[in-house]
């Protein structure tokens, strides 16, 4: 009875077969204002600002977040620099949304490695987590960006970003198999 029981504490402190996020930024470190570079981030081309918390709050209760459209009529490219290693999948999670103040639709073309996707927004559009996933080739610095598209001082608005490296299928597979294992030698020794 006591080796099953270590068995299964063994298996039960198995990596999980989740996602573990890497990197996650959700500004609300940041100071609120305009034209703000966010900590750890680079912005090049034009700016962003750090608005929310009753700063230009246009989505309350979401803390702070960014206008990808900054204040200088010419949308900064925000770039993040991550060191991911070599042939690994990642997913790079992120929300978006329209800008709130009766402007025209945004798009968003955002980058991760060399996955790309674009997003239009509508002004109305509220938060909605997007997904963008990436493989990479070797060990080495990838960027992750976001450039708006937009050149008007009302740009769309990001917040949450987070990237992780996918799990392998096979790994759960073989926790759920440990466990189904340990769990036949448990019920045998009864």
């Amino acid at each position: 009875m006591k080796h099953s029981l270590a068995l299964m504490a063994l298996a039960l402190s198995l990596p999980s077969a989740h996602a573990a996020a890497i990197f996650t930024d959700n500004f609300d470190a940041n100071p609120l204002g305009l034209n703000i570079t966010p900590t750890g981030w680079s912005v090049s081309s034009g700016s962003v600002d750090v608005i929310g918390d009753g700063y230009f709050d246009f989505l309350p209760g979401n803390g702070r977040y960014l206008d990808l459209d900054g204040s200088t009529s010419s949308a900064g490219v925000l770039s993040r620099s991550l060191l991911l290693a070599g042939n690994t999948s990642y997913i790079a999670t992120f929300q978006l949304a329209g800008n709130h103040r009766n402007g025209n639709s945004d798009a968003v073309n955002v980058t991760f490695g060399d996955a790309q996707a674009s997003y239009t927004l509508v002004p109305s559009a509220g938060f909605t987590t997007y997904s963008l996933a990436f493989t990479t080739g070797a060990s080495g610095n990838y960027t992750l960006s976001f450039d708006d598209q937009g050149a008007d001082q009302m740009g769309a608005l990001l917040d949450n970003v987070s990237v992780a490296a996918v799990p392998e299928p096979g790994g759960t597979a073989l926790m759920l198999g440990g466990l189904a294992t340990v769990a036949i030698m448990r019920r045998r020794k009864q």
